[in-house]
Parts: C-alpha cells; sequence; structure tokens
C-alpha cells in the first residue's frame, strides 16, 4: 500500500472513531478543510512531520500510531 493513501486511511478511521466530521477535525488541527479532505482522498499529498504531530494531538495518540497500517 502507498503510505500516503495508508496515513490517510489510518486518520480517517480514527478521526470517524472519535466522531469528528472532516470540518471538525481540520479546524481543531489548525488545517485548511479542503487540504485535509484531499489528505483523506485517492490522491494524497505529502505530509510535513509537523502536520502528522498536530493530527496525533487532536487525535490523542503517538505520532508513529498514524503510521501504523
Amino acid at each position: 500500500m502507498n503510505i500516503r493513501l495508508g496515513v490517510g486511511k489510518k486518520i480517517r478511521e480514527l478521526r470517524n472513531k472519535r466522531g469528528f466530521t472532516q470540518e471538525e477535525f481540520s479546524e481543531l488541527a489548525g488545517i485548511d478543510y479542503k487540504y485535509f479532505q484531499r489528505i483523506e482522498g485517492k490522491n494524497p499529498p505529502a505530509l510535513k512531520i509537523d502536520t502528522i504531530e498536530k493530527f496525533a494531538r487532536v487525535l490523542k495518540v503517538a505520532p508513529s500510531k498514524l503510521l501504523q497500517f
């Protein structure tokens, strides 16, 4: 599996478990909503480690958890 797709799927899975919409989650993470939609989409962009850290903070998991798929 492509790592970008794997990370996007993992984020979507954890976000849904916590009951956040994409819009709510992107706001909490301080990320543009349209950009976040692309991360969970079919052709996700490369993510900076800082962005992964923001997502992990909102999801209350270790950043490494987002790379386990």
